[in-house]
Order: C-alpha cells, then structure tokens, then sequence
C-alpha cells in the first residue's frame, strides 16, 4: 500500500504536468496528498520542516544562476548578438546543410550560457527560412534544435553553464568540468547519431517528394540574415567565450583564495556566531555566477547604445522567467524530498539499490524520475535529494571517481525528461507552430538517442577508464 501511494502521486503530478498545469501549485497538492494517505499527522510538519525547508534551499543555491542566465541571454538578444551568430554559423556551413547549421547554432548558443527558451525564439525564423529554401519538412525544425539544444551543451560537454551541469556540482563537490573526456566523446556520439537521424528523415521525406509543407501557422517572415546591420560576428561570440573561460578561471581562483572554508561575524550589535561558509560545495556556483556578470558587462561594453533603452523591459520579462523556472524547479525539489520521506519511497530505493552497478543504477534513476516531472533539472534534483549520500557511497566502495557519477547524473537527467509533458517541448512545439502529432516523434528520437548515449559512456568508462 505504501508503495501504491507513492507510485499514484507520481503520476498525479506526470498527468497534470501534462495537462498543462503548473507544477509550483500542484507538487505540493501531490507531496501532501501522499502523506495524508501515510499519516495524516505529518502533513502540517512535513510542508514546512521538509517541503518549504527544501525547496528554499534549491532557492538559496540555484536562483542566481537562474537569474543571471536569464539576463545574459536577454541581453544577447537585445543586441543583436544571438542572430549575428546564428547568421554566422549558416553563412559558414552553408545553406545546402540547413540542418548541420541549425544543430550548431544551437550548440554555440547554449553552451555559451544562453537560456534553452531563448535559443528556440533566436534560432527558429533561421530554421524556417533556410527549411523553407531547401525544402526540407518544416516538421524536422524541433528535432533539428532539440538535437542542438537539449543534449550535448546542456549537460554533456564540461564547462557548459547550464543548471543542469551545475546541481551536480553541490552534492558531490565536483566542478562543471567533471570528467571531461567523457563528456565530449559520449555528446559527440549523440551528436553524430542524431544528424544521422535527422538526414535520414530528410531523405526519405525527399524520396517520397514532401516538401517544406504549407497552411503551416507561425511562420516568420521571409528572413533576410541583414549582415550588414548585425554586430560583427566576432564581438557578438565574445561574451559566450568570456563566459567559458570567466568560468575556468574562478573554478581556479576561488578554492585558492578562500581556502576549504570561509568564516566572518556579522556586524550586528551583541554577540553573534560566526557564519561558516564550506568552499568545496559553492565553487562551482560562484564561479559561474561570476561568469555570467562578466558576460553581461562585456555585452553592455560593446552594444551599450542598442541594449540600454531597451533593458527595463526585456529584463523584466527575463527576471520573471528566471522565477518561474526557478520556483518550479524548486518545487519539484521539495515533493522529491518529502517522498523521499515516506515508507513507499523505501520499496523503491531497495528495488533501485538492487541495481548492483552504481553507475546505471544512478542513471536508470536520475532518467527515471526527469521523465516523470518532464524536467531534467527537476527530475535531476529529486533524485540527488533523495539519494546523493547513495549514490556517494556506492561509488566510494567501487573506487570510482565522483566526477564519474556527476557527468553520468547531469547527462541521464536530459534524456528522458523530453517526454510530451515537458515545458521546453511544449514551448518548442508552440513558437513553430507545430504539433506534437507532425514532430514529436522526432523529439522523441533524439531523447532515445541522448538516453542510449549516457549508458555508452558508461561503457566507455569501464571499458578504458578514462575520465
């Protein structure tokens, strides 16, 4: 029975993430419902001492990174810099290989430190354009920027900012950097398959004579890539760069400065305790923080006139998706942790830790549970608050190296979260104007593939042991 409980609020919140609900209002409404079956006492204590206690913490760790990614992708935008990139890479590759140009327009963009959401509305009238040219089925485009968006710069290659490369980072005081060899040969793999894919889909729909479609909705106007008008592609990739090795130098820097530790009084009258701050578990946070405000400076420095007037607004908008995503995410935090509480949740860490190898068992579980929130950062987070000090010890007693186990984690927390309920799916599928039924199939490809890709690194780990 306690299993039962456990197993219906899980797909209590799977189905109203589905329907579209918001998950801030219902993955309380789920956490409580399972513990008023289990003990109906425990509801009042468990939402504060638990539920609100966790999901403030994911709040006090994560929001900032949240925040600044937020601001430094708007202001990317506002000046220009994403199209001129974008622009850039089509000019580079060629129109003849619109798919390969989107692919790595997107890798550029979210490995330098701009938000997923932003990428999809920069990168999308390019897509449509060069698609419509080459007619190519414009039910490829969300397979085409999931592939460079979801995968490899979101959680595989080291140093890339997003916050699904960085939660890792506070339970098993790791950097962002962690096992970096790994990562660029297991995300090159998936990036390989999934062209191959997506090639293939092309070709067989130019061999059954499909074209670019029409009666399609959303469509941008005919785009002209106004080179002429855009920032040199140089200066608009220099933020992006400045933000990777912003990053790689206070990773550096900060362990040297504040030592293992870092202790002050506060300026308050009467005695007070000394705060102690542990470096080894905000490294990594402050690192990227500090790099994203580089990044913001530097695009202020070099597009001040074209940001400026706009910046009130945009960063209005940006401050309150940065919220939204954060408090959703933390949300799910929370509901992880107080099923984490719960007898039933007992069954399934048994069944999990039946699983001998640490390894797959974390990345069957991190997938597991990102598939059922339908996100990587929320599924992520649920699993390492639950079972972090497991997975630790299980690697401990196997001798492998914690920056294994977080690339592993950060990698297995984007595959099956790109299930139809997932908000980044949702949104994609939205601004084409396009439908779950014309692409997610594709999606769905690629999330099978990145899915596939995780357990070749882990093959790849114990065949050479290479990190």
């Amino acid at each position: 029975m306690a299993f039962l409980i456990v197993l219906a609020s899980l797909c209590f919140l799977m189905y109203v993430a589905y329907r579209g609900h918001s998950v801030i209002l219902f993955a309380p409404i789920a956490a409580m419902g399972a513990v008023l079956m289990t003990d109906p006492t425990l509801v009042l204590p468990m939402f504060t001492g638990l539920f609100m206690d966790k999901m403030v913490v994911f709040v006090k760790l994560y929001f900032p990174i949240f925040l600044l990614g937020a601001v430094f992708g708007k202001v990317i935008e506002l000046a220009g810099f994403a199209k001129s990139i974008v622009s850039f890479v089509i000019r580079t590759i060629g129109r003849d290989r619109a798919i390969l140009a989107i692919v790595l327009a997107c890798i550029l963009l979210t490995y330098g430190g701009v938000s997923v959401f932003v990428v999809v509305f920069a990168v999308y009238p390019f897509a449509a354009e060069m698609f419509r040219v080459g007619e190519i089925p414009k039910r490829l485009i969300p397979g085409a920027i999931a592939l460079g968006s979801f995968t490899i710069s979101m959680d595989a290659f080291p140093g890339t900012p997003q916050i699904q490369n960085v939660i890792p980072t506070t339970f098993f005081k790791t950097t962002i950097y962690a096992a970096p060899w790994l990562g660029i040969l297991g995300g090159t793999l998936i990036v390989i398959a999934g062209m191959v894919y997506l090639e293939w889909m092309r070709r067989r729909a130019m061999a059954a004579g499909e074209g670019y479609g029409s009666g399609h909705i959303n469509e941008p106007e005919s785009f002209d890539d106004g080179r002429d008008h855009l920032p040199n592609p140089l200066v608009a990739i220099l933020p992006l760069v400045m933000v990777a090795v912003a990053n790689k130098i206070f990773t550096e820097i900060i362990p040297s400065a504040y030592g293992e530790s870092h202790q002050f009084v506060p300026a308050v009258i009467g005695k007070a305790a000394p705060v102690v701050q542990k470096i080894s578990s905000v490294k990594a946070l402050w690192a990227v923080e500090g790099a994203l405000l580089i990044g913001i400076a530097i695009v202020f420095l070099f597009a001040f006139k074209h940001v400026v007037h706009r910046f009130a607004e945009g960063s209005k908008a940006a401050i309150a998706g940065s919220l939204l995503a954060s408090i959703n995410t933390a949300s799910e935090y929370g509901y992880g942790s107080v099923i984490a509480a719960l007898p039933g949740f007992l069954i399934i860490a048994d069944a999990l830790r039946s699983i001998p190898n640490p390894l797959i068992n974390e990345a069957i579980t991190v997938t597991t549970l990102a598939g059922v929130v339908g996100s990587a950062s929320g599924g992520l987070g649920i699993a390492l608050a639950a079972m972090a000090d497991t997975f630790v010890a299980n690697a401990n007693a196997a001798g492998i190296p914690l920056e294994v186990m977080h690339r592993v984690a950060s990698m297995a927390s984007g595959g099956m979260d790109s299930l139809p309920h997932n908000g980044a799916v949702i949104t994609l599928l939205a601004v084409t104007g396009l439908t779950h039924r014309q692409s997610y199939k594709d999606i769905f490809a690629i999330t099978l593939l990145k899915t596939i890709g995780v357990f070749v690194v882990i093959g790849i780990y114990y065949t050479t042991g290479i990190v």
